[in-house]
């Protein structure tokens, strides 16, 4: 009965997981700058939030010490341009990027960015992203949780792991779905698709 009530527990607790390679989201003056036009962005394939989408367009990120071409932009366009990277990726780059949560860019490095028409150089906005959950608020009153609460999450396999200070975020806009970036997941050996389970 109790082993029962564990599995069932555990079941209703389940998150898909969805691993971030590096990629990019831009400004619409950004997107001007480096493709000549700010309606540049084509869709290629819709992503696990709602509006959100992976486009054909990729862009070169040039460090002090290296640079990684094809680099993916994500759309639509958005109010500051980010970068998202991998501490590895760092590495390549000449560049330590701060562990952030998505839009918290004060403070962090910036890079060189080259499109096919044109070069623009950011004074910020290079951050290796924080692990968290996008919820909707039904989600959130389901696994009982809020917006900005940190949580634990175990994802289980042959290096299975526990996932701390995963941050929830909470909007009608969400669809469930945890990101992580492509360090974590090796270091995991977790693939997209997978689950994980949040602890309380």
């Amino acid at each position: 009965m109790v082993k029962d009530s564990l599995e069932q527990m555990s079941s209703q607790l389940r998150i898909p997981i969805g691993v971030s390679n590096r990629h990019i989201h831009l400004s619409p003056e950004a997107v001007e700058r480096l493709f000549g036009s700010k309606d540049a962005l084509t869709p290629m394939k819709e992503l696990s939030q709602p509006g959100q989408f992976a486009c054909k367009e990729t862009v070169t990120l040039i460090g002090p010490k290296g640079k990684i071409d094809r680099v993916r932009i994500l759309g639509p366009a958005r109010g500051e341009t980010q970068v998202e990277i991998s501490l590895f990726d760092g590495f390549t780059l000449g560049i330590n990027p701060p562990i952030r949560d998505s839009g918290d860019i004060e403070g962090t490095p910036g890079i060189t960015i080259q499109g096919p028409r044109g070069q623009l150089q950011i004074s910020k906005g290079v951050i290796a992203a924080s692990r968290h959950i996008h919820m909707h608020p039904s989600d959130a009153q389901r696994f009982g949780v809020n917006h900005g609460e940190r949580v634990k999450v175990q994802i289980d396999g042959v290096r299975g792991m526990i996932l701390d200070h995963v941050l929830i975020r909470v909007s009608e806009k969400y669809r469930l779905d945890m990101h992580i970036d492509l360090d974590e997941a090796n270091a995991g050996h977790v693939k997209n698709g997978q689950t994980g389970v949040l602890l309380k």
